[in-house]
């Protein structure tokens, strides 16, 4: 309801911005807020359909890389198409120039067309899509200019989707699932939902930038001992109890906004509901639209903002899970409960996948890296994505800053050890280099 809403005024607003002008439309496509409420109606999507975290981030990617191929067939002086740099991306529709395309909303179209087949159900954007179109066309914009948009849209989004049918996710779904095998240290299925082991072949994604799944390996996994005191691995989960036992508010403020569980299950006696917020993705493609508009990007850098965050989410996520299922790392709470304490329980709800390294350490740090790059170190911002999920926000310096901190929410979550967290950190710190290295996107 609240994001309705939300859907609603940003709507109530560009109408009223167009209402005043002979040329209306051109206000409404031209205002990059459209663009950022068209990332936040896809991530209202894809929670809804219960997507976990590593399949969210295929789902943004995709849809980005569409609308910026767009924004750099229309914008050919300041941006340049990520045809041959994107790996497997050797052929992107090309606009003719002959036509009336309105290059903005056509990077609008494509992101939701692409957004709509990457996810589902079919159908799931065509509301939103619709509202949209009567919106323009109603603004004045000629059904000629229309129908050379769309045309053009739809054109790229067939690329990039033709394109996406060739990354393994299909062939991933037929796969083996996770073995369990419950032997000292090894992962096993944790409470309350007992779930099997999320996305085990990830690794075999085709990267977008990356090399390969293991082009950044992190340091061993710390050996699984809790009989010698003076272990590295005892003294972790020593660290851990004596730290995450009892969090002070400030920890708990700082472990719950960075959650970002999309489908966190509530047990209470037979009872059973499941409470939605965006997934670690999902939170980063919300703060490079806060960015952007704090920095006051124009459409178009608002949209290579976001398609350069998307990328380095999607091989972060390629990396990490490789090194999950390198190692299949027993979680916090398993160790906790079977060998200290059987009542503890972490702060955060423990997500169904191994502990090593940290996911969102990983994503969190490769993400700001790519933002970094575009909009400084030294940039203050107040990221308010949860506030519609009821947590209060928080404040920071920088991208880097929200990054460091998201090693100490994994922590005081109960869900990853400090190392892990660290070379999380780490490697999530390689990758997005590389994204910003080898990329060459904004001229």
């Amino acid at each position: 309801m609240v994001v309705r809403r939300i859907f609603a005024l940003v709507f109530s607003f560009l109408f009223l911005m167009a209402c005043n002008n002979n040329n209306a439309y051109q206000k409404i496509v031209n205002n990059p807020q459209l663009f950022t409420n068209t990332v936040h109606e896809l991530n209202t999507v894809v929670m809804g359909n219960n997507f976990g975290p590593v399949v969210a981030s295929r789902n943004y990617a995709y849809a980005a890389i569409a609308a910026y191929e767009v924004i750099a067939a229309g914008y050919p002086q300041q941006y340049q198409s990520l045809q041959g740099q994107l790996n497997g991306l050797n052929s992107v529709a090309k606009p003719d120039t002959t036509q009336p395309i309105n290059y903005n909303f056509a990077a609008i179209l494509a992101y939701c067309k692409v957004g709509e087949a990457v996810t589902f159900p079919e159908g799931s954007m065509k509301t939103y899509v619709d509202s949209l179109v009567q919106l323009v066309k109603k603004n004045g914009m000629s059904e000629a200019m229309y129908n050379a948009t769309k045309q053009y849209a739809d054109a790229v989004a067939q690329s990039i989707i033709a394109w996406s049918k060739k990354d393994n996710y299909a062939e991933t779904r037929s796969m083996p699932k996770f073995t369990v095998i419950d032997s000292p240290g090894r992962w096993v299925p944790t409470p309350p939902a007992y779930a099997q082991a999320m996305e085990p072949h990830w690794n075999l994604i085709r990267p977008m930038v990356m090399d390969s799944a293991s082009q950044f390996r992190a340091e061993k996994a710390i050996p699984f001992n809790v009989t010698d005191k003076k272990s590295p691995y005892y003294l972790q989960v020593k660290m851990m109890l004596d730290s995450c036992t009892n969090l002070t508010p400030e920890q708990k403020h700082i472990a719950n906004f960075w959650d970002d569980n999309p489908g966190k299950l509530n047990v209470n006696g037979h009872a059973m509901f499941v409470f939605k917020k965006f997934s670690p993705a999902g939170h980063w493609m919300s703060i490079a639209g806060i960015a952007s508009k704090k920095a006051g990007a124009d459409f178009a850098q608002t949209v290579y903002a976001t398609a350069k965050t998307a990328i380095a989410l999607f091989d972060a996520f390629i990396q990490c899970w490789n090194e999950k299922y390198t190692y299949n790392t027993i979680r916090p709470e398993s160790v906790i409960n079977k060998y200290f304490d059987a009542n503890w329980r972490p702060e955060l709800q423990t997500p169904p996948f191994p502990e090593y390294t940290c996911g969102h350490c990983t994503i969190s740090a490769s993400a700001a890296e790519a933002l970094t790059s575009i909009y400084g170190d030294n940039f203050p911002y107040t990221d308010s994505t949860e506030l519609e999920f009821g947590i209060p926000s928080r404040s920071y310096q920088s991208f880097r800053q929200a990054a460091l901190e998201n090693e100490k929410a994994r922590f005081y979550g109960g869900l990853h050890y400090w190392n892990s967290c660290g070379q999380g950190h780490n490697s999530g710190i390689k990758v997005g280099t590389l994204v910003v290295q080898k990329l060459k996107m904004k001229k």
